[in-house]
């Protein structure tokens, strides 16, 4: 192999490629002298681009680097300008590579669904593929976002959240009925049409329409009054109380602006904060900020450009958005979004009027939360080389690791995985593992700490045996003693990670917090000043961890909870399910039940009867 010093780079390697390239659109990479790919750019005309990189003068500083760590370029013509846009985009997001704009988060956003496959539709929120029948509405920006709106809707139109499993067993209404913020129709105490109006209204208030709404609950009120009915017209009169309570505490709610998504950037220092208001139905359906990873010389059109190509690259975009800066390619990108949503998505850089005003306050919030994010990560580069000081480290760690198990008397048992770095918690990097050791004893924390480390490493070994990729830490923070860390530093000799420094954290003779001891394999116990900075950053580690930790086993515990027999009895799915379930009243009951009356319950047929009677007796 030769070595990479050994490669030309620069200029003249770009002016090589002059002679086969043509006028067509396409996407262009260059890679240093490792093959890793260093830029991936788009050109309406592939020859012109590249000879304005093959200059040797006239380059911003950041182009210039990349044009000297250049070894080699990669070509793909596409047939238009628009299809380059969008595989530009896509390959950044796979690629990462380090000279483009990368927006770092992009996790999908919550919507709320409205279910159709039932007599009584529900309402819940929804993450992640669309593919429940239903009506969704959205994006929200954020969990707390949806959950507002849904506990709102709850309190004025009454539908039920809860599983079709739960709705097909109550006997008697749960505590939603109690609180006013469910009809019961589990127990028949509305028919299947009041039922549906009340669908219908959730779905035209979700749509926007809601001032009709008002006008037709009042009408009932009166209509219950004057019949006397005093009980009726008081939880209609608390129905058009909370909608007004809906309607005043949305905050932005635009007179113009029907659906749009608010985007304003603001640039400090390279660094970038996107801000982002959704604005669905005329609400103001919450915002999220974003901070994509940005060169030292990037102008706004750029960051803006990739911002808007990686963000909605699995997103449906909205009719409108509504920008801070103009793009570099308005035209091509418009035509992409437009493409993908199957209808018209306009561009729009407001100078006055609301959606200015609009753009005015995404700004205000994207330059507050730069500045925090910024005096954040001022304060966390200090608290990382603290512990790096701390612990005799070679550099600041980039990567800290932090790991910690929960469980009851070893049932449920996961364990769990935080990351940070110099940008705070990565919660995208957290990590949840099911702990499957059949030969281990309830509550063995060495073996679960073992399996969880093992099941770690062997898939960084595999995924990223050259450590390049970023995904491996610089610090492990462990739960435990002398004993455990001189477990852990075994299984980290034995899978050949012995180099990655790694630390106990431990309670004091006290356990009393803030008496936190430190173990280190092969050298003596140590512990922090009392009111040390660092203390006080290894407790937040661990307390996330332990927070984690516990949010996971809970969710475990809660959906073994709310199994039932049948979940492990193949061909049965949720409607067959419903109906055993209202032919013998339990999970029980069919399991004891005989083949002939499993044979008698409708959409059962014989040889699934079969399946489900063999599946409880054992037949031999």
């Amino acid at each position: 192999m030769t070595e990479s010093h050994t490669h030309p780079t620069g200029h003249s390697v770009i002016h090589a490629y002059l002679r086969t390239l043509d006028g067509s659109p396409g996407v262009y990479r260059m890679l240093d002298a490792q093959a890793r790919v260093l830029y991936v750019g788009k050109a309406r005309n592939l020859k012109a681009r590249v000879s304005s990189y093959a200059r040797a003068r006239g380059h911003t500083p950041r182009i210039a680097r990349m044009i000297s760590e250049t070894a080699s370029m990669m070509f793909l013509t596409t047939s238009t300008e628009t299809e380059a846009l969008l595989l530009e985009q896509n390959l950044i997001k796979q690629l990462k590579p380090k000279f483009n704009v990368l927006l770092r988060d992009d996790k999908s956003f919550p919507n709320i669904l409205v279910t159709k496959a039932h007599d009584f539709p529900m309402i819940k929120k929804h993450r992640g593929a669309k593919r429940e029948k239903g009506s969704y509405y959205g994006p929200f920006a954020s969990a707390g976002a949806v959950n507002r709106t849904l506990a709102q809707l709850q309190r004025v139109f009454q539908l039920r959240n809860c599983s079709d499993s739960m709705f097909e067993t109550r006997t008697r209404p749960c505590l939603q009925y109690q609180i006013k913020r469910c009809t019961a129709p589990c127990v028949g105490y509305i028919s299947k049409e009041e039922y549906r109006a009340q669908v219908r209204d959730a779905e035209r208030y979700l749509s926007g329409k809601s001032t009709g709404i008002q006008e037709k609950l009042a009408a009932q009120m009166q209509a219950a009054s004057e019949a006397m009915e005093f009980e009726r017209a008081a939880a209609l009169r608390d129905r058009i109380k909370a909608l007004t309570q809906v309607q005043t505490a949305q905050g932005i709610n635009p007179r113009s602006v029907d659906e749009a998504d608010v985007i304003a950037l603001h640039l400090e220092k390279s660094q970038a904060c996107v801000q982002v208001f959704f604005i669905r139905a005329g609400q103001n359906w919450g915002n999220r900020d974003f901070y994509p990873r940005v060169g030292a010389d990037v102008e706004e059109a750029e960051v803006l450009e990739a911002f808007i190509g990686q963000f909605y690259d699995n997103k449906e975009p909205p009719r409108q958005l509504i920008l801070s800066h103009p793009i570099e390619n308005d035209d091509l990108m418009q035509a992409a979004l437009s493409e993908k949503l199957g209808r018209k998505v306009m561009l729009l850089v407001p100078q006055k009027g609301e959606k200015a005003e609009l753009i005015d306050s995404a700004l205000r919030n994207a330059r507050e939360s730069l500045a925090r994010k910024m005096a954040e990560t001022a304060t966390q580069g200090k608290l990382l080389g603290g512990l790096a000081e701390a612990f005799g480290l070679d550099a600041p760690p980039q990567r800290i690791e932090v790991y910690d198990n929960s469980h009851i008397q070893g049932s449920f048992a996961v364990g769990a995985m935080i990351v940070a770095g110099p940008d705070g918690f990565m919660k995208n990097h957290y990590r949840k593992f099911n702990i499957k050791g059949e030969n281990l004893t309830p509550g063995d924390d060495f073996g679960m700490m073992k399996e969880v480390l093992t099941r770690r490493f062997k898939r960084l070994l595999k995924e990223d045996p050259g450590r390049e990729e970023g995904q491996w830490p610089d610090l492990l923070l462990i739960d435990g003693g002398a004993g455990q860390v001189s477990a852990v530093a075994q299984i980290m000799q034995e899978l050949g990670v012995a180099d990655i420094p790694m630390v106990g954290v431990a309670k004091g003779l006290d356990r009393d917090q803030g008496k936190e001891e430190f173990h280190r394999a092969g050298r003596p116990v140590m512990a922090l000043r009392h009111n040390d900075p660092v203390l006080y950053f290894i407790q937040r580690l661990r307390d996330e961890a332990h927070r984690f930790a516990i949010g996971t086993h809970r969710a475990k515990r809660a959906k073994a909870v709310g199994a039932t027999p049948l979940d492990d009895v193949p061909g049965v799915g949720a409607a067959r399910k419903r109906a055993l379930l209202a032919h013998f009243g339990s999970a029980k009951a069919v399991s004891r039940a005989a083949l002939a009356d499993l044979k008698a319950v409708d959409g059962v047929s014989d040889a699934l009867a079969q399946k489900i009677y063999d599946h409880f007796h054992e037949t031999g």
